[in-house]
């Protein structure tokens, strides 16, 4: 049975034959990304194209539909009602 040191021995070992596989796999894989970059003359643009922005799902700004004229206070239209126009009607507050 092998020692609790001899087996902490084994995994260092074993951990730097993995570092230098990878180390080694990794440089083959880069060299043929670089070949075939070359080979069809690509740019980064089309290797790594830019992302697509998602409008209307991230919630932007409403433009305002009512303000109160004695503060200056604006509402979207959306959500509970603010207290100042709570009750009346609507139109009087439009903007």
């Amino acid at each position: 049975m092998t020692s609790y040191k001899e087996l902490l021995q084994q995994r260092e070992q074993l951990e730097q034959k993995i570092q230098e596989a990878r180390k080694s796999e990794l440089a083959d894989a880069v060299a043929k990304v670089r070949a075939l970059v070359s080979e069809y003359g690509l740019s980064a643009e089309d290797v790594f194209p830019p992302a697509k922005t998602q409008r209307g799902s991230q919630g932007g700004k409403v433009a305002p539909k009512y303000r109160n004229p004695e503060t200056g206070q604006t509402w979207t239209g959306r959500g509970k009602a603010p207290k100042w126009i709570e009750n009346q009607a609507r139109e009087q507050f439009a903007i």
